[in-house]
């Protein structure tokens, strides 16, 4: 199937959408380049599902530009951008087959080739053998796909996807996360995704940019945002991140030497970005190593932790550590079927490589970007007490404006 032959970059310059005194994105600017698969992750209210608003038109920015190529259309109606969006909710007519919902839009507009075009599309998410079957016949993952043909089908120079796998179930939405991301390949048109899950936004992302309280936080590959945050809401939002406050001691040559919970350790320069002395060190869970006999050469190690908790996954053991300074640490055990499930009260060395850890400044909150079961923002961490916190989702928040459309997926 041919995709867009737009080839445009999209733009945001200086967007910021306020609702009276509220202000949903706040002084926005990024550049989509054109047939890549972008991702704008953050939890509820952080101002993603605005953003997206702003691209398609149904929302008019208080201040700022949205370009495609050098074509200012901030101002340009919804049906008149080139621009596509597929909602949570699929919107098909139950009284259409598959192939009529996927030519609505096609003959609204009195588009030519409305049978081979409406073919391939079917072709490509692979339903052409269901094309007579109404909506009330398919599943959820199928209903997915027939709405994602019928944006897709139009040609835009934009597809934007606003949380479309979040009625499907865990298994069917790993399924159609590959499917998103085959596809988006195949037809090379950009792809904009609206979503508050990370390991969907991972799978599928050539860029991420994580948003928080209508800002970027961060934005970059998901290597580069997992392996090197910039800060600590993007550590604890993006997986899970031990944080623990730390002093630097010297910086020599491409190594930086500071103190954390009593000891003595180092870290490449390069993953050190504060300039100060006050630090917060994090360390991924997974590149924790928990031993009884002592660390491997060349790590860093705590010494005299104690096992706390031990939850087996399948995969892999997911532990809590005490260390003698009360802080707490989470580690990933992969389970590779060597070695036991260490006990609960067992005494332990933490230990991990040099460069895997990572540096912040010392000023920020540890508990940024971790959100309780209510939603709120979790307290932020005690200079004194345990600073290790994962980044968890909550589950519940302020839901962002819902977004319309048209049945052809065309924003109104």
């Amino acid at each position: 199937m041919e995709g867009s032959s737009g080839g445009r970059d999209l733009r945001l310059e200086g967007v910021t959408k306020a609702f009276g005194p509220y202000v949903a994105v706040d002084e926005v600017s990024l550049t989509v380049p054109s047939g890549s698969f972008f991702a704008l992750l953050g939890p509820s209210g952080c101002g993603k599902t605005t953003t997206l608003r702003v691209v398609a038109g149904l929302e008019r920015p208080t201040r700022g530009r949205v370009l495609l190529g050098d074509e200012d259309v901030t101002d340009t109606r919804p049906y008149k951008r080139p621009v596509n969006t597929v909602f949570q909710s699929y919107a098909l007519f139950p009284h259409l087959d598959v192939f009529e919902n996927v030519a609505f839009g096609l003959r609204r507009r009195r588009a030519g080739e409305v049978r081979r075009r409406v073919a391939e599309a079917l072709d490509l998410v692979e339903l052409g053998h269901l094309a007579k079957r109404k909506p009330a016949q398919l599943s959820g993952g199928q209903q997915q796909r027939v709405a994602l043909a019928r944006a897709v089908v139009n040609r835009p120079d934009v597809l934007l996807l606003d949380e479309p796998l979040g009625a499907l179930d865990l298994k069917l939405r790993r399924q159609m996360q590959l499917e998103l991301k085959r596809i988006q390949t195949e037809v090379g048109i950009t792809f904009v995704h609206v979503t508050h899950d990370q390991e969907e936004a991972m799978t599928m992302a050539d860029t991420i940019a994580v948003m928080n309280a209508g800002r970027i936080e961060q934005l970059g590959s998901p290597v580069e945002l997992y392996e090197s945050p910039a800060s600590a809401y993007v550590a604890n939002f993006l997986g899970q991140s031990n944080l623990l406050p730390g002093t630097v001691l010297e910086r020599s040559g491409g190594t930086v030497v500071y103190e954390a919970a009593g000891a003595r350790l180092t870290m490449p320069a390069q993953r050190c970005r504060a300039a100060g002395r006050d630090v917060l060190v994090g360390v991924r869970p997974e590149k924790v190593r928990l031993s009884v006999e002592g660390p491997p050469p060349g790590a860093d190690s705590l010494q005299d932790a104690v096992v706390t908790d031990a939850g087996f996954t399948g995969t892999s053991t997911q532990y809590l550590v005490r260390l003698p300074s009360g802080h707490e640490l989470t580690a990933f055990a992969q389970n590779t079927g060597i070695g036991a499930v260490l006990p609960v009260g067992a005494r332990v060395t933490v230990s991990w490589d040099p460069a895997h850890a990572f540096a912040l400044d010392g000023a920020q909150d540890a508990a940024a970007g971790v959100e309780t079961l209510d939603g709120e923002p979790a307290a932020p961490a005690p200079a004194t007490g345990p600073a290790a916190v994962p980044g968890v989702a909550g589950l519940t928040g302020s839901p962002e404006p819902p977004a319309a459309a048209t049945a052809d997926g065309r924003a109104r």
